[in-house]
């Protein structure tokens, strides 16, 4: 089933809005929150979201001298390790569509001394060459890109065969756990907003935006239909989160 409408709206969290909206929606979002995006991912995750990141960066495998590109890359997490793990002989970009993330992401990077390429780009489009990347990961990104298929798509090509893409989002929880999820998400997430960040309206799009992503065997499945293999995903915390990973052969 196409994740839009027809081809020129799609969805906005629990929205209907024209594509080109969309685009500005997130954007507007994210820079709002860009400030305190730690602050909103420890609220959307009880702060298990640094455990997260661990796992995903051991299922990342850098080594030295590895080629890495950090997309929705934000305040740096991934990127901050990737370019320890690939050392100088490596290459790690970090990056984001959004100024007001990349820009965080890119001043905790210079302050801890870690210097790297830092590009504001859309993933749909990635200004690179084909087979170019050992590693491609995307962290809480995902689910905010308008065609994800596209973008799987542009992930696959820029790997290397070989290369591995590691998807690390918001996912679906089993439905015994899913009202409490839901009182959670709904109520106790948006009020903690407005408390913490004056911002009710960013973080309930933020749970909308959970509940509109694809669950775990749908994305596994565009994963394939974008041409990787191997894919295969572990459900985090439950489900609550869940990292997708997949080679390029």
């Amino acid at each position: 089933m196409s994740e839009q409408a027809n081809s020129s709206t799609t969805h906005f969290g629990y929205t209907t809005v024209a594509e080109e909206e969309k685009v500005h929606k997130v954007a507007e979002v994210f820079h709002s929150v860009a400030a305190k995006y730690d602050v909103m991912n420890d609220l959307m995750s009880a702060g298990l979201h640094r455990v997260w990141k661990i796992f995903t960066i051991a299922q990342a495998g850098i080594r030295p001298g590895f080629k890495v590109l950090d997309i929705a890359g934000g305040t740096g997490d991934l990127a901050k390790e990737f370019v320890k793990q690939a050392g100088k002989s490596g290459e790690v970009w970090h990056t984001d569509i959004n100024e007001s993330m990349l820009r965080v992401g890119r001043d905790r990077l210079l302050n801890k001394g870690l210097i790297t390429p830092t590009l504001l780009c859309d993933a749909e489009k990635l200004p690179f060459p084909d087979n170019y990347f050992d590693r491609v990961s995307v962290a809480f990104g995902l689910r905010n890109m308008t065609h994800k298929d596209q973008a799987l798509k542009e992930m696959q090509r820029v790997l290397k065969p070989g290369g591995k893409l590691l998807v690390l989002e918001f996912s679906k929880v089993p439905e015994a756990l899913q009202k409490p999820y839901d009182l959670y998400s709904f109520k106790v997430l948006p009020w903690l907003g407005q408390k913490i960040a004056n911002d009710a309206d960013s973080y309930r799009y933020l749970a909308e935006s959970i509940r509109m992503h694809p669950d775990q065997e749908t994305l596994k499945g565009m994963m394939q239909d974008a041409g990787l293999e191997r894919v295969e995903y572990f459900n985090l915390t439950a489900g609550v989160a869940a990292l997708h990973t997949g080679i390029k052969v």
